[in-house]
């Protein structure tokens, strides 16, 4: 399973989904009307442009399910009142607007604005008149979380008395077009307002402008407000949709279960590189998932989080993968506490040079919910070269002098506590901290570091500092009071200047917020050994290489085996670089121990030390190598194929026969094979 979802992770998200052309017209039925009448005033351009490039039935209904979901306003419970409500709508319009008209009630304006809104507080009808064609007059209060305002008013009328209720705009149509008997100048929009005035006072009232109160009939002129309304009006479903889980559906339904596919739920996170003293570069990562959703039994709360991550090149080589299992036990008084917190899960891992795509997939295994983040990263080249990290903004930090260990987001001895979506509060200290590399001596003693705070994009503060104030070079940690700093946006930028001139620099936004108090992140993470350990020198050989640089990848990992040789993981890789270079002799001095005293050995050990015998001419342990394969982890092509091999080199080609066949039984596209066996049967 690990391997088969890094190679589906690698094949989704390095796809262009934006290639896919979208084919309405090859929907099939029940999903055209889905799209086209009963979700067409409420889905989003995203999640439209998703939908059209799905491709099957599964990813369809998978999708719909998606759908209702991120819509549902309880969804703790079994039913989905939005949809409920939803469907009431569309029924209750096709019965009722649909009665003077050829087309479907949904199609109507009445029709468009009932299915958004619903049933308004209060309708008034203007019908049976001579001098005013039907009309009717709906008025929404209530309605200001959606953007809307506290009240207004939706016109529609019979235009010429027949057909169906069209939607009133006073600004294209004006008091005149609500009128049976009006011959004064028709683009007079107060004479108009005055005639209607005289006939239906409430209906000139509206006829101006749809919100009441805003004294448009005083100037004679109609409101465009009212028009501005009518379109906030319609694009309400979509204003207040978040879309990005349509776009992470589109991207992972591949990689998921079912039964995550269509509950993703969004997350905050931050990415940052940092360099250890030893040189080697380290990825320090944070991921905050919108809610946490946990099992209670018998007072207690428990659920399993599941992380993978990949680090994949611009070419699609997975260079570094990793995967974590975080099992959470929580009582009353932490749930408690959870509850009004949220979870941030944070790790770190070192990287060699190069540009990347770093992919992090979180599953909740008690909610069948997942969240992801994707970011793009460089590790620089030259050690040697000048440098500046990213900014990494915190509330607050920590000293830890003496601890030995790594810690993700620590620079040298200063720990930072940070929130990944950057909001403070103005009784918060701003924390930066960063690194600077590459500094010589005529730096050091001639470039100063200026901080410069711009507020709605205008220069608010500006502060300079030597590097002679920073005792922890290269890590730099700077501490700014927040307390004249009022709500607002905000960015910092952080530059290195020496002779006046800007060599070096780096921003990064916050924001101020009006709350006096912000729930701060309740964090998962754990001390890791310190950068000189033997893991890390593996790692770093693993991933050069899964890069192809075979000869620096030898020096450490032949260093990370030597210094552990009873690791099976450290064997196992330098196996697989001594395969690529095929110097057998050498596998077999490094994995033979393992095989001899391991009592259920991996797959990957049995096949790689069976290859190994094959290649030293030591077919009879190759066969039994295979074998106890076979037996371990049942009939595969390569094992069978391998078997083949080892007794046809044995001279026994009725044995050869046997398994090739059972081979091509399992896969018959094997043309080598089949030519082997149709070799061997003719020699009988």
């Amino acid at each position: 399973m690990r391997k088969l979802f890094i190679i589906l992770l690698t094949l989704v998200l390095f796809f262009s989904f934006s290639e896919a052309k979208p084919k309405k017209e090859e929907l099939p039925k029940r999903y055209k009307e889905w799209l086209e009448e009963e979700v067409v005033y409420i889905i989003g351009p995203r999640e439209r442009e998703v939908f059209l490039q799905l491709e099957t039935d599964r990813d369809r209904d998978l999708f719909i399910e998606a759908f209702w979901r991120h819509r549902d306003p309880t969804p703790g419970t079994p039913e989905n009142e939005f949809k409920q409500e939803h469907y009431r709508r569309i029924n209750y319009v096709n019965h009722f607007f649909g009665r003077t008209t050829p087309k479907a009630g949904w199609r109507t304006d009445r029709g468009r604005m009932y299915i958004i809104l619903g049933e308004p507080q209060d309708l008034q009808r203007y019908e049976g008149k001579t001098q005013t064609y039907p009309t009717e007059v709906w008025f929404y209060q209530g309605k200001t979380s959606q953007g809307l305002p506290p009240g207004f008013n939706l016109v529609f009328f019979q235009e010429g008395g027949t057909g169906e209720y069209r939607l009133y705009s006073p600004v294209k149509d004006g008091p005149q077009a609500l009128m049976t008997s009006y011959y004064g100048d028709p683009v007079n929009y107060l004479a108009a307002y005055e005639y209607l005035n005289e006939l239906e006072p409430d209906l000139a009232q509206v006829s101006l402008s749809l919100i009441p109160g805003e004294g448009s009939a005083i100037f004679g002129r109609p409101s465009l407000s009212s028009d501005l309304l009518i379109q906030k009006v319609e694009t309400t479903p979509q204003r207040l949709l978040e879309e990005r889980y349509a776009q992470k559906f589109l991207e992972y339904k591949d990689i998921v279960e079912v039964e995550y596919s269509s509950n993703y739920i969004d997350c905050d996170s931050l990415i940052k590189v940092a360099k250890e003293p030893t040189g080697v570069y380290f990825v320090h990562y944070s991921v905050e998932p919108e809610k946490l959703s946990v099992s209670e039994y018998q007072g207690s709360y428990s659920t399993t989080l599941k992380l993978n991550g990949t680090v994949t090149n611009t070419e699609g080589t997975i260079i570094h993968q990793f995967e974590n299992t975080i099992s959470l036990n929580l009582d009353q008084d932490q749930i408690k506490d959870v509850s009004h917190r949220p979870l941030s899960l944070r790790d770190m891992f070192p990287l060699i040079p190069g540009n990347y795509k770093i992919s992090i997939l979180v599953k909740n295994e008690v909610s069948k919910e997942f969240t992801s983040v994707e970011r793009n990263i460089t590790i620089p080249a030259d050690d040697d070269a000048l440098q500046m990290t990213s900014l990494t903004l915190g509330f607050q930090l920590a000293v830890k002098p003496g601890e030995e260990g790594l810690r993700p987001f620590k620079f040298g001895t200063s720990q930072v506590y940070f929130q990944s979506n950057r909001v403070f509060t103005k009784t918060d200290n701003l924390i930066l901290a960063f690194q600077v590399h590459g500094l010589d001596p005529s730096l050091r003693t001639k470039g100063e570091l200026r901080f410069t705070f711009f507020k709605m994009g205008e220069e608010f503060r500006s502060l300079t500092r030597t590097f002679d104030q920073y005792p922890e070079l290269p890590n730099i940690t700077e501490t700014f009071s927040l307390a004249d700093f009022m709500p607002a946006h905000y960015r910092v930028q952080v530059s290195l200047v020496a002779d006046n001139q800007e060599v070096l620099t780096d921003s990064e936004e916050f924001d101020i917020t009006h709350s006096e108090a912000i729930a701060r992140p309740w964090i998962h993470t754990k001390q890791l050994p310190p950068p000189q350990d033997n893991v890390y020198t593996y790692l770093i050989g693993s991933q050069l290489f899964n890069s192809g640089r075979i000869p620096e990848a030898k020096v450490h990992l032949e260093e990370a085996f030597n210094r552990q040789p009873d690791s099976l993981p450290y064997a196992i890789n330098l196996a697989r670089l001594y395969l690529s270079l095929d110097e057998y002799m050498k596998i077999e001095s490094v994995l033979a121990p393992f095989l001899e005293r391991t009592e259920d050995p991996s797959y990957e050990l049995l096949f790689i030390m069976g290859r190994t015998y094959q290649k030293l001419g030591k077919l009879d342990k190759a066969i039994e190598v295979f074998d106890r394969a076979v037996d371990s982890y049942g009939l595969n092509i390569n094992l069978l194929n391998a078997l083949g091999d080892c007794y046809f080199q044995l001279g026994k080609p009725e044995e050869a026969l046997v398994v090739w066949e059972k081979s091509l039984e399992i896969n018959p596209n094997q043309p080598q094979v089949q030519k082997n066996v149709e070799a061997l049967k003719e020699k009988k």
